[in-house]
């Protein structure tokens, strides 16, 4: 994968990665941060200019010098941007906190409460009932920039852990790479459904083409599991993405079914169906449940992140629903043209 082509000034400024990472500007990457009013957490310059300084501790870019990810410059603006999403994700994510936080219960209690309480559009029935071939091959192109390396943001948590929460997520973690089995890891069974449905399933191959929307869903999980501080918030993500997993990758299975792309570009939706039901366990019982009682302060952190995660995917439910139903794409336009 190459650097992505810019999508404003912040991420122009990152084309020096190439030659100089060192080159890059921060004052200037500040100024441009500060003049942005409107919110982050769809913003094409701020999401992907965040997303590829994230992408540094992944895969990397086939143009960029590995030691890129550790340059004090580019670490300076990705906590600049990271700070101003962050900020943006807990004002989003107030009400709904507030909301668990009544529930008298556990953690997991009050994890299930925000699930069951989000008001988000539900994209799998839609993809169940509605969606036509050519915007579901939109989805999976959207959903290729998570499921290409599904588990790594969550898996930079566990050195930040301990105990029974540690042995939790490594027992999720564990499931997610094929039980030690390259052939069933989940990114590996995503890579076999978009080639089924006739696309290109390389590492990053649609980054170009996704909206700043898409990215922020990676970006916040990069955000949680990077940061130790924040390692409480990666487990509820992880936990709240496990709870809505079932049901919906039950719904994509009836919907792949009904556009006839067969049982194996199915088998990864199949998958998740039982694994993530008791995943979603799991995790929201044990690894957040032992990280509790552990250390009861962080327990908002751990609701944080669960509510982040369904903001996140609500937000681009909602603006790629918007955009079908509409009749048009929910990819970038140049994509789409």
């Amino acid at each position: 994968m190459r650097l992505p082509e810019p999508r404003g000034p912040i991420t122009q400024q990152l084309q020096v990665m190439r030659t100089d990472p060192s080159g890059v500007d921060v004052e200037k990457c500040r100024a441009l941060l500060d003049d942005i009013e409107e919110a982050v957490a769809a913003h094409e310059d701020v999401q992907l200019a965040l997303w590829t300084l994230n992408e540094l501790h992944y895969q990397g870019f086939d143009d960029v010098d590995p030691e890129a990810a550790w340059a004090p410059e580019l670490i300076a603006v990705r906590t600049l941007l990271e700070l101003r999403f962050e900020a943006e994700l807990r004002e989003m994510t107030r009400g709904p906190m507030h909301a668990a936080w009544a529930e008298p219960d556990s953690v997991a209690d009050r994890i299930f409460a925000l699930v069951r309480n989000d008001t988000s559009p539900r994209l799998s029935a839609y993809v169940q009932r509605e969606i036509t071939a050519e915007n579901f091959l939109e989805l999976l192109k959207h959903r290729s920039v998570y499921h290409l390396k599904e588990a790594d943001p969550h898996t930079f948590a566990i050195p930040h852990l301990r105990g029974r929460a540690k042995a939790a997520l490594v027992e999720i973690q564990f499931d997610e790479y094929g039980s030690g089995r390259p052939a069933n890891m989940h990114s590996t069974l995503f890579a076999q459904t978009m080639r089924e449905c006739g696309l290109d399933a390389t590492y990053g191959a649609y980054v170009d083409e996704v909206p700043g929307y898409t990215l922020a869903g990676s970006n916040a999980m990069s955000l949680f599991g990077l940061h130790r501080r924040l390692t409480a918030a990666a487990c509820g993500h992880l936990a709240a993405f496990e709870a809505t997993s079932s049901l919906p990758n039950r719904r994509y299975a009836a919907g792949v079914r009904r556009l006839a792309y067969g049982d194996s570009a199915a088998h990864y939706f199949d998958e998740h169906v039982e694994a993530d039901a008791v995943h979603e366990q799991v995790a929201a019982r044990e690894m957040c449940g032992a990280l509790v009682d552990d250390d009861p302060t962080c327990e908002r952190e751990v609701l944080f992140g669960a509510a982040a995660c369904l903001a996140m995917d609500g937000l681009a439910a909602e603006r790629q629903l918007s955009a079908w139903r509409s009749g048009g794409s929910a990819l970038l336009p140049l994509a789409a043209g």
